[in-house]
């Protein structure tokens, strides 16, 4: 295991001891079951916001071969230290409240407020993007270039036309895969995937009629997502950090295009007064969270 993935999963064990420290984490799942809820912000955004992003990359990526032998040998101390199980228990239930809370309430929201909401989110990555300029060097031309890439791909999401589908198990089997996969990636939006795949309202409807054959099969494409991806982003948080945080933060760039409220030209800016205040409530949240959340940063070797 590489030196950052012991960092990280070491600080995840510290933050643990106390039980101020596990309701926090609680907390910040509850954060990234609201944001995910929405198109247009991610779960991981707000995870990297709350200081919990490569911790959670990384506990997740240790559901491996290693864990499945502890499990059926029948060593479940082991095996719940194996994947930081204490850690990633608190941050489910914090997302599963998160979501239940907002399914109703979002919907209202998206109806009622759509503008201000949208901008209340665009000042939410605004200020996360300037958290971000930390993590990687701008003289670096590699860093330059994983931030133009990572904003293309998020703006180029965002002009992608709703898909209308046809919901077998099948499909919402593989939009829970997608969807999970965007959710752990900052910039994009597992909700927003959820609506151009054209399973956003009904997901929701499913989760609050608690029609379980859906919610199961989704379950399980999450499940299948979250294993396969999180491979892919714990070798690159360990052997390309700084390349990661770019890509992540030209992510978070281009996701405005999606947040932008005023989509269509002729509807005119409605609600600006109410949406400039919220935009400027989205940066005094991460602030405030930035604040609340933060820990002591880990030495880095370069």
């Amino acid at each position: 295991m590489s030196d950052n993935s012991s960092t990280h999963r070491q600080d995840a064990t510290d933050s643990l001891q106390t039980p101020r420290g596990k309701f926090m984490l609680f907390l910040k799942g509850v954060a990234m079951g609201l944001g995910d809820s929405v198109p247009g912000i991610s779960g991981g955004t707000i995870a990297v916001i709350t200081k919990i992003y490569d911790q959670l990359v990384f506990s997740i990526r240790a559901v491996d071969l290693r864990a499945c032998a502890l499990l059926f040998t029948g060593q479940f101390k082991t095996f719940w230290q194996h994947i930081n199980g204490t850690f990633l228990l608190i941050l489910a239930l914090g997302i599963l409240s998160g979501l239940l809370i907002s399914a109703n309430t979002v919907l209202f929201l998206l109806e009622n407020y759509f503008a201000p909401l949208m901008a209340f989110f665009i000042g939410m990555v605004l200020a996360s993007t300037a958290l971000l300029r930390h993590e990687f060097s701008l003289g670096a031309w590699q860093n330059i270039l994983a931030l133009i890439l990572g904003f293309l791909l998020a703006t180029s999401i965002g002009f992608i036309t709703p898909h209308s589908a046809e919901l077998s198990l099948i499909y919402v089997f593989f939009s829970g895969a997608i969807a999970i996969s965007a959710m752990i990636l900052p910039g994009l939006s597992g909700a927003f995937i959820l609506l151009l795949l054209g399973v956003y309202e009904f997901i929701l409807g499913a989760l609050l009629g608690f029609d379980l054959p859906y919610i199961l099969v989704f379950i399980l494409g999450c499940a299948a997502g979250l294993l396969a991806f999180s491979r892919v982003l714990s070798w690159m948080l360990c052997d390309h950090h700084q390349l990661s945080y770019g890509f992540i933060t030209g992510m978070l760039l281009g996701s405005v295009s999606a947040l932008w409220p005023w989509q269509e030209a002729d509807e005119g800016y409605t609600m600006l007064l109410p949406a400039l205040v919220c935009l400027v409530l989205g940066v005094a949240v991460v602030v405030l969270l930035q604040m609340i959340f933060s820990t002591k940063p880990a030495e880095r070797s370069n």
